[in-house]
């Protein structure tokens, strides 16, 4: 079993800046990752709210450079889905899908995923006509017509992004007026090629071997209809990938891990950062400065801890 002075669980801001930290404060360090690096960041076309970058980024491009600047300062990182946690003596064991990993301190930074309808023919026609990835599928609609599912920026942020491939797309909201924020709603009614439907909600997805259209309800008239369409993406929020957790740290009535203001959880030891969190902004940059701030306390952690065994050893 590999062992660490910081395990950090997650590879996306909050959890490339802590690993960044702690291993410039040459703390041996152990980043692991389920998917590709830079987690749901890498999957956003463009990033124009991130500091320093005018003109924008692409989140491939900043996640990219996140990892190597990780790599640049020692930080291993392994691409494996931590399966369960436990805390071992004086320190965490994390068992994976390839093996196991042992550390002094953890770093929580799974972030969360997104969160599905839970309608009919969902599961079986993602990938198929059902998508929650604009820039991953995107391309497959050219020319087609499409509807978007949320009112939130993340639905018209990836909306404008589909409107470079598709005929037409409807956003469908389930309230009469957005939650995004007035720069996006401005570029969205501004779009000849998006229109929106209020009060309205996806029931059940229609189609075989791919999608052939929706049924919407009306909230307020309790109405339903067939609706074609050639595509759904869904963008309703997200729920924290919390699962590994369960039994190891406290949650709130969410799901999310609960922190104090130092971000330390229930258990000594373990901070969290990020989406994962209770309470984070869901934003890249605050995600960030999760991650360095969950380092310096992982960091004071072990000093501390160095320091009791220094003293327990008779040390002066």
């Amino acid at each position: 079993m590999d062992s660490y002075d910081v395990l950090i669980i997650g590879g996306g801001g909050a959890g490339f800046t802590a690993a960044i930290y702690t291993s410039r404060a040459k703390l041996k360090t152990l980043l692991l990752e389920k998917l590709t690096p830079g987690g749901q960041i890498a999957l956003t076309d463009v990033v124009e709210n991130y500091p320093g970058f005018p003109e924008g980024v692409t989140g491939a491009d900043i996640s990219q450079r996140m990892e190597e600047q990780a790599k640049k300062y020692g930080t291993q990182i392994g691409y494996e889905e931590v399966t369960s946690i436990a805390k071992k003596g004086e320190r965490f064991e994390a068992a994976t899908n390839k093996g196991s990993h042992s550390a002094k301190a953890v770093i929580l930074a799974a972030g969360a995923s997104f969160r599905t309808l839970g309608v009919p023919r969902e599961k079986e026609l993602t990938g198929r006509g059902v998508s929650y990835c604009a820039t991953c599928d995107g391309a497959f609609f050219k020319g087609k017509n499409i509807i978007v599912i949320g009112g939130g920026d993340s639905a018209l942020q990836e909306g404008l992004f589909l409107t470079r491939f598709v005929n037409h797309l409807d956003v469908v909201h389930r309230r009469d007026q957005l939650r995004a924020s007035p720069i996006l709603q401005e570029r969205a009614r501004e779009n000849s090629k998006i229109g929106f439907i209020w009060d309205t909600v996806v029931t059940a997805i229609e189609g075989d071997q791919k999608v052939k259209g929706v049924r919407l309800k009306n909230v307020k008239t309790g109405k339903e209809r067939p609706y074609p369409t050639d595509g759904v993406f869904v963008f309703i929020g997200h729920d924290p990938s919390t699962g590994f957790l369960k039994n190891f740290v406290a949650f709130d009535d969410k799901g999310y891990v609960k922190t104090d203001e130092r971000l330390r959880t229930s258990v000594l030891g373990v901070f969290a950062a990020g989406e994962v969190r209770s309470g984070a902004v869901k934003q890249l940059v605050s995600a960030c400065g999760e991650g360095c701030e969950a380092a310096l306390e992982a960091q004071a952690y072990l000093e501390q801890l160095e320091l009791a065994a220094h003293t327990k050893g008779g040390g002066g």
